[in-house]
């Protein structure tokens, strides 16, 4: 007889509950999503249900449809009634005894939870600390896969060192990105006759000569979707983009640095490695940058 054992207690393997045998456990094999909403509505939604599908397909998961996802979300977060909440979604390639082959057609797992978001106006009055970590996490860092491990080990060293998020650095001596966030530097010296587009405000015209530097797209990097509206924000008051990859030296000598999150939006980082940045507080782009942001949540 295949037995299985739940803490202490033997049962027969046949008499499992699904739950059990699910691939995500054993493997990790699954695909998730945070979404997430301010004042009763969500942000961009469409965006993260697009990178799910994404992830979905490039892992091979099929038999899901969207549109059901959809209306799970929007059901959940109605009788969650929340009105900032997390919204965190997962689908696995279903369940089975474990093998590393699977079943073709078997079921897919879905799972959701509405959680309360309150948001940390410390954390960006004041900014964080971050610290580096070797960058462990597998190749196709593009999918938002429930591989998180990498992840979890990098965060528990930051948070060890008394740091709010950890700095993945590749083989390469270059900066990937947060092991839950997008990682940015504003570089370079303001020059106020610098010209910049005529609707720009003051602040924006101000700024036009810095630079907003972060780590180009590829499969070594989530395709955030803050870190998306984080650089239409940059654009919209004047700084110019450069997606190119930091060395951790490169980010000490930083104006400014911020992470962005889904969780949290922009968050400024104030310390890097135990160097200060800056004269040790959120830089004034890094505001900006907060300001504008919050204009796209409204």
């Amino acid at each position: 007889m295949q037995i299985a054992m739940i803490d202490d207690k033997i049962v027969p393997a046949d008499e499992l509950e699904p739950a059990y045998l699910d691939r995500g456990t054993f493997f990790g094999d699954g695909v998730y999503e945070v979404a997430r909403s301010y004042n009763g509505k969500f942000f961009a939604l469409e965006e993260h249900l697009q990178r799910f599908s994404n992830s979905l397909s490039a892992t091979g998961i099929t038999g899901v449809d969207i549109e059901q996802i959809r209306k799970r979300v929007q059901k959940a977060f109605k009788a969650a009634d929340i009105s900032n909440a997390k919204i965190y979604f997962h689908i696995t390639r279903g369940s089975e005894q474990r093998s590393h082959t699977f079943d073709v057609g078997l079921k897919p797992n879905f799972f959701l939870t509405v959680t309360e978001l309150p948001d940390d106006t410390e954390e960006k009055s004041k900014g964080i600390a971050v610290s580096t970590h070797p960058d462990w996490r597998w190749k196709r860092c593009d999918i938002k896969s429930l591989n998180l491990l990498a992840n979890v080990l990098a965060r528990q060293d930051a948070l060890q060192k008394g740091c709010g998020e950890a700095i993945l650095v590749d083989e390469s001596g270059l900066i990937t990105e947060g092991a839950s966030s997008a990682f940015f530097a504003i570089l370079g010296q303001t020059r106020p006759g610098d010209p910049a587009p005529p609707e720009a405000s003051p602040a924006a015209r101000a700024s036009r000569s810095r630079t907003l530097q972060t780590a180009p797209l590829k499969v070594n990097i989530l395709p955030s979707i803050t870190r998306k509206f984080a650089i239409n924000a940059a654009k919209n008051i004047g700084l110019e983009i450069v997606e190119s990859s930091l060395t951790p030296q490169q980010a000490k000598e930083a104006d400014e640095l911020f992470i962005a999150v889904t969780t949290k939006d922009i968050v400024p980082v104030v310390k890097f490695d135990g160097q200060i940045i800056g004269d040790g507080k959120p830089g004034r782009h890094t505001k900006l940058l907060m300001q504008e942001f919050r204009i796209f949540t409204e």
